[in-house]
């Protein structure tokens, strides 16, 4: 199989017509590949949450187009937006929100030759697409939602 232009083409035509806005490819090789290992078109405007994979590391390289990998910290906060509970707050009583803070952005644009990154097990993140573009994505192990 050949990864080429007339691929990614059709790639951001199917991302066009999904609500998404993105269409992934896989690139297993057979049903006992356990691996992840996949194409992802992205168009402006489509929403991935953000999220973790609390078991493995995530490589991501742009093949052609912009976008921001975004990495995040964990913040919890409880009454009154504290960050901390203070003395005489009892933690079971207490009105807990978890919100992300933005820690990081990392820009890949392979004309600027920044290609890709690696986003760390555990590490929260999203990407924002700037102009249309193409990444591979690979992840150890089976898929978990």
């Amino acid at each position: 199989m050949e990864i080429n232009k007339q691929l990614l083409e059709v790639l951001f035509v199917e991302a066009k017509e999904s609500p998404r806005l993105r269409q992934n490819f896989d690139l297993r090789t057979s049903p006992n590949d356990t691996s992840q290992r996949m194409l992802n078109a992205l168009l402006p405007g489509t929403v991935v949450p953000i999220h973790q994979h609390e078991n493995t590391t995530e490589t991501v390289i742009c093949l052609c187009g912009k976008l921001d990998e975004v990495i995040y910290e964990e913040v919890i906060l409880y009454e009154n937006g504290v960050e901390e509970l203070t003395q005489g707050m009892d933690a079971q009583d207490v009105a807990r929100k978890v919100e992300y803070r933005e820690v990081q952005r990392i820009h890949l644009n392979p004309t600027e030759t920044k290609y890709g990154c690696q986003v760390p097990k555990g590490v929260w993140h999203t990407v924002e697409v700037i102009e249309p573009s193409v990444i591979f994505e690979a992840k150890d192990g089976a898929y978990v939602r």
